[in-house]
């Protein structure tokens, strides 16, 4: 049986490490990288490469990138399954933090399982595209129904049998091998993309739940102190010390605070039910651990931004695409170089009576069909991927410069409130019920007080959402939406498989 390449088990490995680990790339994938650039240090003619991939800067990202993975990402997933097991969902109050909630995302969220297989898609290319072509066995049989006089069981004039083989010219099929294996290299970029993509939703609606449970217990204090208050109102009523038109207006008040502690119910709901689709398994009942205020240094706009051009899973996809580009261009080179085409086997000639043999070389004479077109197509897709990697960048920028905004702008608001607004708001009810107690205030007045007192927490707590909101998207390189299909190496419109990868 013929075993693999070196290459390609080493392939296999980085392969079902890169993503389990959750990780960029492994060294084992840096080397490969790295011995591979070696041999594709030279440019196409007329089509000056750039260095994108220098090892200094290769292992300075992929320092910079484990580090990531270690402090974000959530520990390794469990192997993908050949049939997919459901789980059970969580029991009814069961609690549930954030690393809980991110490993059963990783076990049971259907595109990480996607983006292993893009992987495997891609190594199995590099091994169908690196084997050599199998040999044909042809039977020959010459003048075999010619009429003989005399003779009506001829056999003709020839039988025999012939092996041909092509022999594959040009080094084409370990330049196949290596293409194939560079877009593997790109799909393990775009897997870690995708989990960032998965972990960082799973964040946000996991801190979304926490707001939405925060603002029910809030409202349920402001229905509370509602029905006070049109309790209060009917008690002056009755004494002579409030008019009809007060009693009406804490009807009102009570009706709208009962309405708004059922929209704050059905939002927490709601939510739950986003982080039970997300994480692939219903968690909606079960009770959820962490705090929605956390305290970390905050992040200067050069600090998001170095952060984000140098380590984004997408750019580092888009340069390894360029090499794939590259890798792609050598080999369309060397296509028009013919193959030779060896043939020859035994016979036997039943005129002569005496056994022969055939032998034959063939050799396609590249005239016409030098491959120029598709040599011109695979430049044009390695100078248009120099400008997608910049399309990129520019893109990236363009986003963080929007969520970077919410993010200082709920940062100020947030340490605001913390801080003073409701400080204040706590010392004014304190203060108001304690005269109230001393016969030195209305008791109206009392919870006017407590209700700005939760109006101010409530507001503090939209404030903490949206910061951990833009925070988990610049920690994550702006990657979201945790159900989008994973994607593949190549875009739409790139040169791609022929019913020979090659």
């Amino acid at each position: 049986m013929a075993t693999a390449s070196p290459m390609h088990k080493k392939a296999m490995l980085l392969a079902a490490l890169a993503v389990s680990l959750g990780r960029a790339t492994s060294l084992e994938a840096q080397q490969l990288h790295h011995h591979m650039s070696d041999k594709a240090a030279t440019a196409p003619s007329g089509h000056p490469l750039v260095d994108l991939h220098h090892p200094a800067q290769q292992d300075a990202q992929q320092q910079r990138t484990e580090e990531i993975g270690q402090r974000y990402l959530p520990p390794p997933a469990l192997p993908p399954q050949a049939v997919r097991v459901e789980q059970a969902p969580v029991e009814t109050g069961q609690s549930l933090d954030l690393p809980t909630l991110l490993s059963l995302a990783c076990q049971n969220n259907p595109t990480l399982r996607q983006a292993r297989l893009q992987i495997s898609a891609e190594l199995a290319k590099a091994q169908q595209a690196g084997l050599y072509p199998n040999p044909v066995l042809t039977y020959l049989g010459e003048q075999v129904f010619v009429d003989v006089p005399g003779d009506t069981d001829s056999p003709g004039e020839f039988q025999g049998a012939e092996v041909s083989q092509r022999i594959v010219t040009a080094n084409k099929l370990r330049l196949s091998r290596e293409k194939y294996l560079r877009r593997a290299h790109v799909t393990e970029h775009l897997a870690t993309a995708q989990q960032f993509r998965v972990c960082n939703d799973v964040r946000i609606h996991f801190y979304r739940a926490l707001a939405a449970r925060q603002r029910v217990e809030l409202h349920n204090e402001l229905l509370k102190t509602a029905e006070d208050a049109a309790v209060t109102a009917r008690e002056l009523y009755n004494l002579g010390q409030a008019a009809r038109f007060d009693v009406h207006k804490a009807n009102v008040q009570l009706q709208e605070a009962r309405l708004a502690w059922q929209r704050a119910e059905h939002d927490y709901r709601a939510r739950m039910r986003e982080l039970s689709a997300l994480i692939g398994i219903d968690v909606s009942q079960a009770n959820l651990e962490g705090e929605l205020a956390e305290t970390d240094t905050p992040w200067t706009f050069e600090e998001a931004r170095q952060h984000l051009l140098s380590s984004s899973p997408l750019l580092l996809a888009a340069r390894a695409k360029l090499d794939a580009d590259r890798a792609t261009i050598r080999r369309e080179e060397v296509q028009w170089v013919p193959d030779l085409i060896i043939a020859g086997g035994p016979g036997y000639n039943f005129d002569a009576g005496e056994t022969v043999a055939n032998a034959s070389v063939s050799l396609e004479i590249p005239l016409f069909d030098r491959n120029q077109g598709t040599i011109a197509q695979a430049r044009a897709d390695y100078q248009r991927q120099l400008n997608e990697i910049r399309r990129i960048e520019l893109q990236l920028e363009r986003m963080l410069a929007g969520v970077y905004r919410d993010y200082a702008l709920a940062y100020e608001h947030s340490l605001e409130y913390h801080q003073k607004i409701v400080p204040e708001a706590e010392a004014m009810y304190r203060e108001l019920l304690q005269s109230y107690k001393a016969n030195r205030a209305e008791w109206p007045d009392v919870l006017e007080a407590h209700r700005y007192y939760v109006q101010a927490r409530a507001t503090t707590t939209d404030f903490d959402e949206q910061l951990r909101r833009s925070e988990v998207m610049i920690q994550g390189f702006l990657l979201h939406d945790g159900l989008m299909p994973a994607e593949g190496a190549t875009p739409a419109g790139h040169i791609d498989a022929v019913p020979k990868p090659r």
